[in-house]
């Protein structure tokens, strides 16, 4: 078979993969379930005591809580802080760099590249270095200075997010309440996070993000919003995944389009609702656990509730009105990001 052929053979089987829904997959209600409470929670308290601005900042380190979720609470408990502290330094490190477009793009390689050696090298496992990349752009957004005044406190964001971060580990470590989970068996954490150690495979995969991130970041300051060139690289991250296999490219390249498209149809429509303090609680934690209970069966199914999420934080967080704007402009390099990841793919061996 030429080469032309295979490409074309595995992008219809990404197109057919869309329709399937895994059936084999572990059941993640309980995962779903930690994952809306460490988002929920802490928004929905705080916007009750008249504080949503500083509640919606909370979900960046909420992610925290997407990590080691198939583990155990004493696993995930020596697990945890690890990520807490590099999503942290992501936010700081947005946050610093904010005032400065060319200082953010930097940092936005050095972030791409570094936390994917992290995740990488240590065997972190899914969802990998995305999330990573993606507070480091949402901290550089949502503390951005206009008019030569910051959109947010940095301090009091940074605070949130850690606050965030430490209400979702406590969340992880919840099931230690029962005797059965403290007595479960725990690996050390040497066998949990090995490394640091880097293969072909790994070599080429940050390889990739490199391009990815270096190219994704001029071509979204030339095509769209140079502030908003996070997206194209994390939706490049998220595509190149945790695989060194090239039809593993082309189909999450699928997916990751396909799912934002239709992603970007759900946030126009429930766009309205972030309007309503209540309303955008119960919106933001229903995606969440939505989010974890499918991404594992259907990746592009999990993206039309990523991109409304994103987009409702980014919105919330940094007062702006307009949804549509942000909303064409996430499509645009959710398109970038993914296509270099396809095309890069072509640096890993065919099998």
């Amino acid at each position: 078979m030429h080469g032309f052929d295979r490409m074309l053979s595995a992008a219809r089987t990404a197109f057919l993969s869309l329709f399937v829904v895994s059936s084999d997959a572990p059941p993640r209600g309980w995962i779903a379930l930690r994952a809306a409470i460490s988002i929920g929670v802490p928004l929905g308290l705080l916007t009750a005591l008249g504080h949503e601005a500083i509640g919606i900042q909370t979900s960046a380190g909420a992610f925290v809580a997407l990590y080691a979720a198939g583990h155990g609470a004493r696993e995930r408990a020596k697990v945890l802080p690890a990520v807490a502290g590099v999503i942290i330094a992501c936010a700081a490190l947005g946050v610093l760099l904010a005032p400065s477009v060319i200082w953010t793009a930097i940092g936005l390689v050095v972030v791409a590249v570094g936390t994917s050696a992290f995740a990488f090298g240590y065997r972190l496992g899914p969802p990998g270095p995305v999330f990573f990349v993606l507070v480091y752009g949402l901290s550089g957004n949502i503390t951005t200075v206009v008019d030569g005044q910051r959109v947010n406190d940095p301090v009091v964001y940074l605070l949130a997010v850690a606050a965030g971060a430490a209400f979702s580990y406590l969340v992880a470590l919840a099931p230690l309440v029962r005797p059965a989970e403290r007595w479960r068996a725990a690996r050390p954490i040497r066998e949990l996070l090995p490394g640091p150690w880097l293969g072909k495979g790994e070599l080429e995969l940050l390889f990739r993000i490199l391009i990815i991130a270096v190219l994704g970041i001029v071509l979204s300051a030339w095509l769209a919003d140079p502030h908003r060139a996070y997206w194209a690289v994390s939706t490049g991250v998220a595509v190149v995944g945790l695989s060194a296999v090239r039809s593993h490219a082309i189909a999450r390249g699928v997916h990751r389009t396909v799912g934002t498209l239709l992603g970007a149809a759900l946030a126009l429509a429930v766009a309205p609702l972030g309007r309503n303090a209540l309303a955008l609680v119960l919106v933001v934690t229903a995606l969440q656990f939505l989010i974890e209970l499918v991404v594992v069966r259907n990746y592009a199914l999990a993206l039309v509730f990523i991109t409304p999420l994103v987009l409702l934080i980014t919105v919330a967080a940094t007062g702006a009105g307009d949804v549509i704007g942000p909303t064409w402009e996430r499509v645009i390099d959710t398109v970038i990001g993914s296509c270099l990841a396809v095309v890069t793919g072509v640096l890993h061996r065919r099998n």
